[in-house]
Formats: structure tokens, C-alpha cells, sequence
């Protein structure tokens, strides 16, 4: 697979972090607790990072909120948890930072949104009175434009001259231009204020897949700032993962992007994670980033009417995942191996041999074993009551005896 050399930009560090600047791409996530809920906010943000999140951003809407922002990250350095946390604020941000220091210190990185951060006159004074306080804490900030909360100066100006071109454009094209824009000139203005562009990550966010490659083809094009990449809202369920991996591994392909984040709705009491664990089947399916062992299993057919092989390969699926905290460590180079569940002879004994260790279960009305391949080479055969088992004993072994150090 040929994927396209990724587009330098500046680096940003944002607590021990590296964005841009040809590292890889980096996920991260969003809580959805009551950020003022000391307790439960770093609880997420723990869970967040146990499935993989590199970063992860807390809301900062209100007083009880950023007062809580520095309990939390004492909290999370006293139960020896690095992961950077990212402010999001919206409207009110110059008066939390000013009046909550602490608050300004403990963040590793600010969110801004250009269309939320003042209207009219007072636009341009809060949002340098934010670019000062990353300057003064020594802290980068994400300037986060979406097409829901646009900043109307900036779209305004351009249906102004929009309206006196002989073919005036239409208004989805304008708005396009608007939200890059509005991104280019609040990066400029945060410049001249004295942020540097190894402090500045942009993004350009709105639902629609094929509007968003557009901008940030148009972004990417105009800049090398570091680039966070997502669909505002993608959506629940397939949806929302089909939507975010359709945009992403386009832009992605193209070199495009240097953080992600799936943004989706998550399931009543579901965990939050799912949005990790998809960013991070995407970068490792795209080839970009390993995480995690990749399990094959095929589709069935008419030859596996038992879910035996389902049902395996869930179980196995879960056990990689699950031992990862412990192995990221233990057994450097694991999160590369492939494990193959196949559920007949069909194509089960070839994909098994092209994978690490894979497993060719018998289909419907065919013999009761199971051969298993180690490196292309058939090592046993599994039969009986126990072959789930005995298969994820086998798969523990061979990590130990392949990827320890």
C-alpha cells in the first residue's frame, strides 16, 4: 500500500506530547462528565487513557469548572497519570483564565473558537486578551473553527464581495472559504500577538464528509500549522465511524492531519472510549500508527452456520484489547501482530498462515479440528471442547516467546 508522505508542519508539544512536525499522528478525546465533578471528570479521563487516548479535553464553561481544573490534574499526577489535558472554552474564557491562574497553569493546551470568543467590539480584545495568557503560561492553543458557531464578521465580509463578483459563488462555497479563513486570520492575529507557530494547531470542523476534505484541502494548501482533524459531529453507531473514517483516511492519504478525534454520540451509558478505540482502528487499518494486535475473521457463510468462530474471535478481539495496558510495556512490538480466526477451510488455512498465528476452525459438517499456524508453519490441531481455550493459551505463549525483550 503506497500512503503519501506526510506534510511537515511546525511541532507543537503539549505536555509530554508531540504534534506535527512529522510525528505520528496523535489521538485524542473529549469528557463528557461535569467538569466542576473533580471525581468523576478524572476518573474519564484515566479510562480515556487506558483505551489509548494520548490526550484528552475537559470542558471549562464556569467558575465550579476551572476552579476544579488544577484538583484535577493533582489528582491524575498523584495516581501517576501524564495524559495532557486541553481546555475548551467558549465565550467566557478570558474572565475563567484571568480570574483562576491555576487553572491557566494546570492546562497543557487552551481551545478557541473564534466565533465564540466575543461579538462585535469585544471580539478582538478577548481573544488577545486568551492569546496573552498562552503567552504568559507558555501554553499552546488549538484555534478551532466550526461551521455551527462560524464567526459572522468573517462570513459577512465575504458574501459582501461574494455579492459583487459577476458569477457570484453559492453560499456552501462561501461558507467554506469563511471557516479556512477565519482559521488563517485568527492564527495571523495570534502571531502578531506574540504566540509562536510551534503554539498554534488549527482546525476546521463541520459534519458534512465531503465539505470537510474540501476545506482542509484548501487549509492544508494555505498553511503548515499542525492540523487537528474530526467531524464536528459524526453521528451514533456505524454512522458516526463510517462518516469519520470516509473524511480522515481520505485527508490522512493525502498527508493531511497531524491529531484526531471521532466525535461520536455516544450510546445511553455506553463508554466513552468506543470514540478512542475507532481513531485508533483507523490509523491502524490505514497503516499510519499500530496499537493494538489486528484480528482477521471472516465474514461466514453458509459453511459456518454455527457461531462458534463468532464467537471466538470476539473472545480473542477482547483479550488483545484488554491486556494492552500491560503489554504496551511488557512486550514492545506486539501491538503489530495479526491473529487470524477463521471459520472454514475454505480460505481459513491460507489467511491463518499469512498472519502471525491464526486458527482455520472447522465449518459446518466438516471434521471437528482446528489447525493452528505459527509464522505460516502448522504447529498443532485442536480439537475437543476446549479449542477456545487452548487457542488463547497458544497466542499468549507465542507473544511471550516473540515479543519479549
Amino acid at each position: 500500500m503506497s500512503i503519501s508522505l506526510r506534510k511537515i508542519t511546525h511541532q507543537v508539544l503539549i505536555g509530554n506530547v508531540k504534534v506535527g512536525g512529522g510525528a505520528p499522528i496523535v489521538v485524542q478525546s473529549m469528557t463528557n462528565t461535569d467538569t466542576a465533578n473533580v471525581d468523576a471528570t478524572v476518573n474519564q479521563i484515566i479510562e480515556l487513557a487506558a483505551a489509548g487516548s494520548e490526550m484528552v479535553r475537559i470542558t471549562v464553561n464556569s467558575e465550579e469548572a476551572a476552579a476544579a481544573v488544577a484538583k484535577i490534574r493533582n489528582q491524575l499526577d498523584q495516581k501517576g497519570n501524564s495524559t495532557p489535558i486541553i481546555g475548551d472554552f467558549h465565550f467566557n474564557g478570558h474572565k475563567l483564565l484571568e480570574k483562576y491562574p491555576d487553572c491557566a497553569q494546570a492546562l497543557d493546551k487552551y481551545r478557541i473558537n473564534p466565533g465564540n470568543v466575543g461579538r462585535g467590539k469585544s471580539r478582538d480584545p478577548q481573544f488577545q486578551q486568551m492569546i496573552e495568557f498562552a503567552c504568559q503560561y507558555n501554553k499552546p492553543v488549538r484555534i478551532g473553527v466550526n461551521g455551527g458557531s462560524l464567526d459572522q464578521s468573517v462570513l459577512t465580509r465575504l458574501l459582501d464581495e461574494n455579492r459583487s463578483l459577476a458569477t457570484p459563488e453559492p453560499l456552501a462555497a462561501v461558507t467554506r472559504k469563511a471557516i479556512v479563513l477565519s482559521a488563517l486570520e485568527s492564527a495571523a492575529k495570534a502571531e502578531e500577538l506574540g504566540l509562536g507557530k510551534d503554539k498554534i494547531i488549527l482546525s476546521c470542523k463541520i459534519s458534512n464528509v465531503q465539505e470537510l476534505i474540501e476545506i482542509y484541502q484548501d487549509l492544508s494548501s494555505r498553511c503548515d500549522y499542525a492540523l487537528h482533524l474530526g467531524l464536528t459531529e459524526a453521528g451514533m453507531g456505524s454512522k458516526g465511524i463510517v462518516s469519520s473514517a470516509a473524511a480522515l483516511s481520505v485527508l490522512m492519504q493525502q498527508g493531511i492531519g497531524d491529531t484526531i478525534r471521532i466525535s461520536l454520540t455516544p450510546e445511553p451509558g455506553s463508554s466513552r472510549t468506543q470514540e478512542v478505540i475507532v481513531a485508533q482502528e483507523i490509523l491502524q487499518t490505514m497503516g499510519f500508527r499500530s496499537f493494538t494486535p489486528m484480528v482477521i475473521s471472516c465474514p461466514g457463510c453458509g459453511r459456518t452456520t454455527s457461531d462458534y468462530f463468532q464467537r471466538l474471535a470476539l473472545d480473542i478481539q477482547s483479550y488483545l484489547r484488554d491486556q494492552m495496558p500491560v503489554w504496551r510495556t511488557k512486550y514492545p512490538g506486539v501491538e503489530t501482530m495479526e491473529v487470524a480466526v477463521m471459520g472454514c477451510v475454505v480460505n481459513g488455512p491460507g489467511e491463518s498462515k499469512n498472519a502471525n498465528i491464526g486458527i482455520s476452525l472447522p465449518g459446518t459438517g466438516e471434521s471437528p479440528v482446528a489447525p493452528v499456524y505459527e509464522d505460516g508453519e502448522k504447529t498443532v490441531t485442536l480439537k475437543g471442547d476446549r479449542i477456545a481455550e487452548e487457542f488463547q493459551e497458544i497466542v499468549q505463549r507465542y507473544i511471550e516467546r516473540h515479543y519479549a525483550p
